[in-house]
């Protein structure tokens, strides 16, 4: 029960809700909710979790389609930005591994 309130709790941060959008209690929960889980099947399924955390992250933060993709452009380009970008699906993963307790049974 801990871990899903500490999880709750990161997800909020992570993503700007309220605790109480982010909770599994099922109250509140905004209609258009896309993420109901981060416990999924297998490592592969939550490494393609934490991708799409990431896009959606920064899609949620520039909001503008032209933007987005002209800003696109110049950081495919830089490696620096790239390793930056591989850090956050990162941190997204090790997330997930913990809420799936490591795929262990």
């Amino acid at each position: 029960m801990m871990t899903r309130m500490l999880l709750a709790g990161l997800m909020a941060i992570t993503f700007g809700l309220s605790p109480a959008l982010a909770s599994d209690d099922g109250e509140n929960r905004a209609a258009d909710e896309w993420l109901t889980s981060l416990i999924t099947d297998t490592p592969a399924e939550g490494f393609d979790l934490a991708v799409r955390l990431a896009r959606r992250g920064v899609t949620t933060t520039q909001p503008d389609r032209e933007i987005l993709m002209r800003e696109r452009e110049k950081y495919a380009q830089q490696g620096e930005d790239l390793m930056t970008a591989s850090h956050v699906v990162a941190v997204y993963f090790q997330t997930i591994a913990a809420a799936n307790e490591y795929w262990r049974d």
